[in-house]
């Protein structure tokens, strides 16, 4: 590289302070070092576009996550027949703008699903994910019969051995788990670790065998998502899974993202903390799946960025 055509480079990387000289000497001894990609993303203040355009490009970007002609699965919470500001499922603005950041980083398909509680035609329809997903060019399919589904084994599980999983995430190039948060009566708390029991078909087993151990077991596929989107945009403070009414619900504006999915649920219960009191220790899974080291609660070891929009 011409001299001239480096110290334009360099401008444009926000260090043209820097002489020539200096900023050789200082590559040459490691002293000037690229911004790391934080290890969590937590923005807050806009709208759940804006939420995820932004927590992406800080994240690095949606091309270290998706390459041309990759299969791509969206994992959402689309687990009941209910509107949108019942917060019970994702919502539906993040997940199709998450459809539209894949196709545009060339993903040859790009497909959604849940094992739904309520009639999936219904959950699909009524919770508006099924229009954002068609609409941002992304195909929705069912979840709710056994032959979707096919056997893999959890050989680091400690409850929870084996178990069957969607047949469009064994195929899948990469995956991303886009949980909503909310309050849940059994596991006490819904976020990316629960959400996982929407891709397996059996969960009588996780109900009648520890649940919040199975939770944590199930985690351990070998398979991880390339992020964990959780959405906070408005979330269930109380009575869920399903909600009562639009009052049990919480408009806090903001998004959670990280490879960690322990720090990303510890986080998100930190936050649900500021509407709803959630002490982390009834929601026994994240301690179980940090147990099974599948990441840590410490998130204040961890590179953090924080942004407000």
């Amino acid at each position: 590289m011409k001299r001239r055509d480096f110290l334009k480079t360099s401008a444009a990387l926000g260090v043209a302070a820097l002489t020539f000289d200096q900023l050789s000497a200082a590559i040459q001894t490691k002293e000037l070092m690229v911004e790391a990609v934080p290890d969590m993303v937590a923005v807050m203040g806009g709208e759940p576009a804006a939420l995820l355009q932004r927590a992406l490009k800080e994240m690095g970007g949606i091309g270290k996550y998706v390459k041309k002609g990759q299969s791509v699965v969206i994992k959402p919470n689309i687990g009941w027949d209910k509107r949108p500001d019942f917060a019970a499922n994702t919502n539906p603005e993040l997940v199709g703008e998450l459809v539209k950041q894949c196709m545009s980083a060339g993903a040859k398909k790009v497909t959604v699903f849940d094992h739904t509680c309520d009639n999936w035609q219904k959950c699909y329809t009524n919770s508006g994910i099924k229009e954002a997903v068609e609409a941002a060019g992304g195909v929705i399919v069912p979840a709710n019969d056994a032959s979707y589904y096919k056997p893999v084994t959890l050989p680091q599980a400690m409850q929870l051995k084996k178990t069957t999983i969607h047949q469009a995430l064994l195929e899948a190039d990469v995956w991303f788990n886009v949980p909503v948060l909310k309050n849940h009566g059994g596991a006490k708390m819904s976020i990316a670790m629960k959400n996982y029991m929407g891709i397996v078909d059996d969960r009588g087993f996780f109900h009648s065998n520890d649940l919040q151990q199975c939770i944590a077991d199930v985690c351990t596929w070998n398979k991880k998502p390339a992020l964990n989107i959780i959405d906070a945009y408005r979330c269930m403070r109380k009575n869920g899974p399903q909600g009562r009414s639009v009052s049990d619900t919480s408009v806090l504006k903001t998004i959670i993202v990280s490879p960690n999915i322990v720090a990303a649920d510890t986080a998100a219960i930190g936050l649900f903390n500021q509407v709803e009191k959630m002490d982390i220790v009834e929601v026994g899974h994240i301690a179980n799946g940090e147990k099974l080291k599948l990441g840590t609660q410490k998130i204040d070891k961890l590179n953090v960025k924080r942004i407000k929009i």
